[in-house]
């Protein structure tokens, strides 16, 4: 079974959060949400809290298909100052595996320095920040790295990372299920 991880940190960007999260277990990817915390706790941009499943510190060495980052201002941040989750997603790159970044998160992956020349997008006031151009566009897969805009790009933005990690099929089957009008 393909197993991705999702770290969460406080502030996160809720519609992002949770359409990673529901696509792709409908698609049956093992999803592990991750609390940047000490608790499980966690609560997003919009004051929805979340139970993780578990601590980053303990399950940021496991293997993973894909490390998927959702977007959200002060959850960007949050997530731009943990160094070990830096490091992890240095290692995620060299070892061969996606990495993924919604609306202000791949500002993290330009941080981590794991985007090279790959094409990459994200929410439009961090441009600035990225250091390169960036497409005005939903949602860019190239190569190892996904990247998608914002909230409005969500659900699609799910669907592209569950096309890469389960195929077109899967991918169709759960946005006809969802009766997303995308595929």
């Amino acid at each position: 079974m393909k197993q991705v991880l999702v770290p969460l940190a406080d502030g996160f960007e809720d519609i992002e959060a949770v359409s990673i999260i529901d696509v792709l277990r409908r698609g049956g990817v093992e999803v592990v949400t991750a609390s940047l915390a000490d608790g499980l706790s966690v609560h997003s941009a919009h004051g929805i809290q979340m139970v993780a499943d578990a601590r980053l510190a303990d399950v940021l060495e496991n293997e993973y298909d894909a490390i998927i980052l959702p977007g959200g201002g002060e959850g960007t941040k949050n997530l731009s100052e943990c160094e070990p989750l830096l490091e992890r997603l240095r290692r995620q790159k060299a070892e061969g595996g996606l990495v993924c970044a919604i609306c202000a998160a791949p500002t993290v992956l330009e941080l981590a320095e794991v985007i090279e020349d790959e094409s990459v997008t994200c929410y439009p006031s961090c441009s600035p920040q990225m250091g390169r151009p960036v497409e005005n566009v939903p949602v860019i897969a190239d190569g190892q790295i996904i990247t998608g805009q914002g909230p409005g790009a969500a659900m699609l933005f799910a669907l592209v990372v569950l096309t890469h990690l389960m195929g077109e099929r899967t991918a169709h089957g759960v946005a006809n299920g969802m009766i997303t009008g995308i595929a």
